[in-house]
């Protein structure tokens, strides 16, 4: 299957499926001397693991990674940094039933259109749990970003219906939901827990934000920084919309208002979402993910057989409520492997070089 492999300079291959017997990264073009362990990655799949939030799967998975190559004496080497996490607490017999039968909103049928046969014990390659490879490659991307002072940071903006009314970035780990805002995360575990009584899902939407990263990130005119992001987002299953800086808002804005004056201290707004002509201005990188609800749901719905016939299905097994919290840490990674992946061109590497801690 083609498509598994994300990158050019920091080059990533996923592989696994959600019921298989692990997941992993190989990661190529880490460069060498960076200090790298497995508790640097284990962080972030933390923030990912099932069963952290009241919207999460019951599934208990403790997604321990360990690093098999490319790390000697706690320093990267230059070779290919591979990484597993074993799964744990599959049940397989929770999807026997639909072997013969396709879930809405799922990709059963599309990828048993296109290849003929499919995984059909959690959705195989197209599961959520795909995720959990991004996450641990995307912490490595971090911890090399962190030598040139880049952060990337995701957060909750919406859920369920309810939004957030103030961002406060200090509160975001003290809730289940990674919300900006403690009043509106409260809200949410109540709106959460009626859709989960009715067996339903929903979705919402993620902000994520890069601070530090320095000008000329982004190459016009087919390899520009904000065309990357949208793909890398865009790339995550339940994601079905992105925007960058004021998005689609710009569209109901006249030109005096969305241009961002430039003075001599820097730009004086940022609708633009740190982002012109495709190239990196020094501002915030902005963009927002519309997340789509989970379609394992347990309210009945129409559906056919393989052989065509029209039935109805009850989605049983162990399924988040929303993709949000758990899609938080993804949007972080995706966007940590892009800019890894620009930091690491020619023009880049031939004015900040490489940095080791």
């Amino acid at each position: 299957m083609a498509g598994n492999t994300f990158g050019k300079m920091f080059r990533v291959t996923t592989w696994g499926e959600s019921h298989g017997k692990a997941l992993g990264a190989v990661i190529d073009g880490c460069p060498p001397g960076l200090s790298l362990s497995e508790e640097d990655i284990q962080k972030d799949l933390d923030r990912r693991r099932p069963g952290r939030s009241p919207a999460s799967t019951k599934r208990k998975e403790s997604d321990r990674v360990q690093i098999l190559s490319g790390v000697f004496e706690g320093k990267t080497t230059g070779t290919p940094i591979s990484l597993i996490i074993y799964n744990e607490d599959a049940r397989s017999g929770d999807y026997s039933t639909l072997a013969d039968t396709y879930r809405p909103g799922h990709a059963d049928r599309t990828y048993e259109q296109k290849y003929g046969l499919r995984d059909w014990r959690g959705g195989g390659r197209s599961s959520a749990r795909e995720t959990v490879a991004r996450v641990a490659a995307g912490a490595v991307a971090r911890k090399f970003l962190s030598t040139f002072g880049i952060n990337v940071v995701a957060y909750t903006l919406e859920l369920a219906g309810v939004k957030c009314n103030r961002i406060d970035e200090t509160v975001i780990d003290n809730n289940p939901f990674y919300c900006p805002d403690e009043e509106a995360a409260q809200l949410m575990a109540v709106k959460i827990d009626e859709i989960r009584r009715r067996g339903d899902s929903c979705g919402g939407i993620v902000q994520v934000v890069a601070r530090g990263c320095p000008p000329g990130l982004g190459e016009p005119v087919f390899d520009k920084l904000d065309a990357r992001i949208a793909y890398a987002l865009m790339s995550i299953g339940a994601v079905k919309g992105v925007e960058i800086g004021s998005g689609f808002r710009c569209a109901r804005m006249l030109g005096s208002e969305h241009n961002d004056p430039i003075t001599p201290e820097g730009y004086a707004s940022n609708n633009a979402g740190g982002i012109l002509g495709g190239i990196s201005s020094g501002m915030d990188i902005v963009a927002r993910v519309a997340v789509k609800p989970i379609p394992s749901i347990r309210i009945a719905q129409q559906t056919i057989t393989r052989d065509g016939r029209p039935t109805t299905i009850t989605v049983k097994g162990r399924h988040d409520v929303s993709a949000i919290p758990r899609i938080v840490p993804v949007c972080e990674a995706m966007m940590l492997l892009v800019l890894a992946d620009f930091m690491l061109h020619p023009t880049m590497v031939a004015k900040y070089g490489f940095r080791h801690t």
